[in-house]
């Protein structure tokens, strides 16, 4: 019920993202998701991409720190509330979001919601308990 994603620290500079990208598209390693969260001075692109350790490698080679990490990728119909739904089962549960974005796999069907959790396998609990439903690792790689 775990997928991995990588991160990278980059620098907060023009071009640095870009180049991410570009090092990444011209090994064939395709993004599937991504986050960007930012300070002044460097930034965390967190990603969910077809072929995590081809990623890996290739970056690091590149100079790049890169890590995995564990998330979960949690289903949700696309419609007002569904996120809410969530983290209503959450909330009750006593359990931390400590970051999450989203994506949604075609116009009117259902969104994809990534997240960290402090307890993971107690948040797969609760959410599994409530009928969502956590995409495997495999089938979120290669949509």
């Amino acid at each position: 019920m775990k997928v991995e994603q990588i991160s990278i620290f980059i620098e907060n500079k023009s071009g640095r993202l870009a180049e991410v990208s570009r090092i990444l598209g011209d090994a064939g390693v395709n993004i599937r998701a991504l986050s960007l969260a930012d300070t002044s001075d460097f930034g965390i692109l967190r990603l969910i991409v077809n072929d995590r350790e081809k990623a890996i490698t290739i970056l690091k080679g590149k100079g790049f720190t890169v890590s995995k990490t564990e998330v979960v990728a949690v289903e949700v119909p696309d419609q007002p509330g569904g996120l809410a739904s969530i983290l209503q089962v959450l909330d009750s549960e006593a359990i931390n979001v400590e970051y999450m974005y989203a994506f949604v796999e075609r116009c009117g069907d259902n969104a994809v919601i990534i997240f960290r959790f402090d307890e993971t396998e107690k948040a797969i609990s609760a959410l599994a308990s409530k009928g969502f439903n956590m995409l495997e690792g495999e089938r979120l790689y290669g949509m």
